[in-house]
């Protein structure tokens, strides 16, 4: 799997910040059975930055914790099988064969606020906004009661595999 990982934030965060990212990553993919090696780019940024896209592709005109940008159109969400017909072969990198998933962006004061106000640690609320992210990129929503449970459930079970808890 290829995660790249741009870090443009002035706030720093005091932890393996890109080895959560990687481990997070592939942990999710491994659960939904993704069977391709896939990549994803993840930029960690600042408010600013992170409101600014917001507007720009959302037209809500504030700062968010996490946006995703699925490169690939899942006819229902975590379904891979649809991806060997021929039509799909541009949701694969041509030169690694990889499956481009999308990017994320994450706004890095909103992961030390978030940790604050729940109670946790920021380096398990950076692990919570990229599993949820990567739900978002294999397809899934949660702009429904059921879709939103769905997700939650699939967040909680990457990370309590990967032992990041509350």
């Amino acid at each position: 799997m290829t995660v790249r990982v741009e870090y443009e934030s002035q706030d720093k965060l005091d932890f393996p910040w890109e080895e959560t990212i990687r481990q997070v990553a592939e942990a999710a993919l491994d659960y939904e059975g993704c069977p391709y090696e896939a990549e994803v780019s993840v930029l960690l940024t600042g408010d600013e930055e992170i409101q600014e896209m917001n507007r720009q592709f959302r037209s809500i005109d504030r700062a968010t914790d996490v946006l995703s940008f699925p490169a690939v159109d899942f006819p229902s969400p975590g379904d891979f099988g649809w991806l060997e017909e021929p039509e799909a072969a541009f949701c694969f990198h041509p030169e690694t064969g990889e499956l481009v998933l999308g990017d994320i962006a994450i706004s890095v004061p909103k992961v030390r606020e978030q940790a604050e106000a729940y109670g946790h640690s920021p380096r398990r609320e950076l692990a919570f906004l990229v599993a949820h992210s990567m739900f978002h990129l294999m397809g899934y929503d949660h702009l429904e009661d059921g879709e939103r449970e769905q997700m939650e459930q699939k967040q909680r079970e990457v990370l309590d595999q990967l032992g990041i808890g509350r």
